[in-house]
């Protein structure tokens, strides 16, 4: 599986998850986390998505959504130990932890595969 294909609807979960949290709560740490980093998100996805149609891996892309997802596990994972509140702090650190974890596997393996033409 490519990193665009999970990268681009986790950006859009984080983003609507911050958005959600500024309407019910007021929250504009929940706003700028959630839409700041869900839009890095699917930015760095679009990126890795036109690599990928020219055939090339984007590193900068697969390694800014590593580092977007790492801080979000260490982030909401500290929130989720302070309040043991399960929604929506221990959700998206678990989500964002095994999207950590993809990336990770997607860098060691050397990005998405890009299909060869086969021989006739």
């Amino acid at each position: 599986m490519h990193d665009f294909c999970f990268t681009i609807p986790y950006g859009l979960i984080l983003g609507v998850g911050g958005l959600i949290g500024y309407l019910r709560k007021g929250s504009t740490s929940s706003l700028a986390g959630g839409l700041g980093t869900g839009f890095l998100l699917i930015l760095a996805g679009y990126i890795s998505l036109k690599a990928f149609g020219r055939k090339k891996n984007s590193y900068l892309a697969l390694i800014l959504e590593t580092v977007c997802a790492a801080t979000v596990t260490y982030i909401m994972g500290q929130r989720y130990l302070l309040t043991s509140k399960i929604m929506p702090a221990g959700i998206v650190a678990g989500l964002s932890a095994l999207m950590t974890g993809f990336y990770l596997f997607k860098i060691a393996t050397g990005g998405n595969h890009i299909p060869t033409k086969a021989k006739s």
